[in-house]
């Protein structure tokens, strides 16, 4: 069978990237993008999908004949605190709409995406395991870590092989910052590039689990390519990147820009990173399906730099706020 493959919140940090990854994999007629409104300049398959709208979703899950879903769309951690019984609706009715589409449309394989968020308290916070128990400081992790167990029942009760990462914080030259609690690993170096002050909204030592675009796209991938008898975490997967503090990026961008300026005014945010893990455990994808980061610290700063500087010397446009 032909894979034809519908991306829901692809204009997002991940779904922009990951649209042009699968589009490389099984061609750019195979590949539905999809999102509220559809990308300036883009040239391939689209359709505006409201992900809260299953009639629609089951609509171009027709028109196209999809066989693999990956549903990306979400409002982030510290968007969902300004308003968190939207959040809880968007983030549940989206993700129910694409698993009732996928069971009734007999979908081969649905992408759900976790997070870090779904740890509180009760987890350790070094080498945190991927069966911690679970109790999230937020609205957002409360519905990821509620989607991890509909993920699951949805495979239990129905045969839906539904699929799950538990990401980091995802670091990426391609967009800005969509309003996540990690985002400042992303947005310090554009103000780098730009020679501008960073105003860092975490302490300078809050030291959070990050992983590179690269690498959380090429797990993505791997995950969906592997047997679907070597899967056994139907919940959702740890991955590990690399773990750093604000302190110890900037120390990092200083060998490339001594004088970068960078004061520490933590809020809200930084409460919301207390509660998260320092460090990742994730033997599990080790061992089912291969997984292993490639980036550390170095290496993403290396690449964000130099890819940035390329970006605004152009002055591309692909640089501007591409939301969930």
């Amino acid at each position: 069978m032909k894979t034809v493959v519908l991306i829901i919140g692809a204009n997002g940090q991940l779904g922009s990237v990951l649209t042009t990854a699968l589009q490389d994999k099984f061609g750019a007629n195979n590949v539905i993008a999809s999102d509220l409104r559809k990308r300036d300049g883009y040239k391939e398959i689209f359709e505006v999908i409201d992900a809260t709208d299953i009639q629609r979703i089951e609509e171009v899950v027709q028109k196209y004949k999809v066989t693999q879903i990956y549903h990306l769309a979400a409002i982030l951690s510290a968007k969902g605190e300004e308003n968190p019984l939207q959040t809880w609706d968007i983030n549940m009715k989206t993700l129910f709409n694409v698993l009732e589409v996928s069971r009734k449309q007999h979908i081969e394989k649905v992408f759900f995406p976790s997070s870090i968020a779904v740890f509180g308290e009760g987890a350790l916070l070094d080498n945190t395991p991927n069966t911690s128990y679970l109790d999230p400081a937020t609205v957002y992790g409360i519905s990821k870590a509620a989607g991890e167990n509909w993920a699951q029942y949805y495979f239990l009760k129905y045969g839906l092989d539904v699929r799950s990462i538990r990401y980091p914080g995802v670091i990426g030259y391609q967009s800005l910052p969509g309003g996540g609690t990690t985002d400042y690993a992303v947005d310090i170096y554009h103000k780098a590039v730009l020679n501008e002050k960073f105003d860092c909204f975490l302490k300078e030592d809050a030291t959070l689990p990050m992983i590179f675009m690269d690498d959380a796209i090429r797990a993505t991938i791997e995950l969906m390519e592997a047997p679907k008898e070597a899967i056994t975490m139907r919940t959702s997967y740890n991955i590990a990147g690399v773990s750093f503090s604000p302190s110890e990026v900037v120390a990092e961008i200083r060998k490339l820009y001594p004088d970068f300026d960078v004061v520490y005014n933590p809020d809200f945010r930084q409460e919301i990173a207390s509660k998260w893990p320092r460090s990742i455990d994730d033997s599990k994808a080790r061992q089912d399906w291969g997984w292993k980061a490639s980036y550390d610290l170095e290496g993403i700063t290396t690449t964000m730099i130099n890819q940035l500087k390329k970006k605004y010397k152009t002055g591309s446009k692909n640089l501007e706020m591409l939301a969930l």
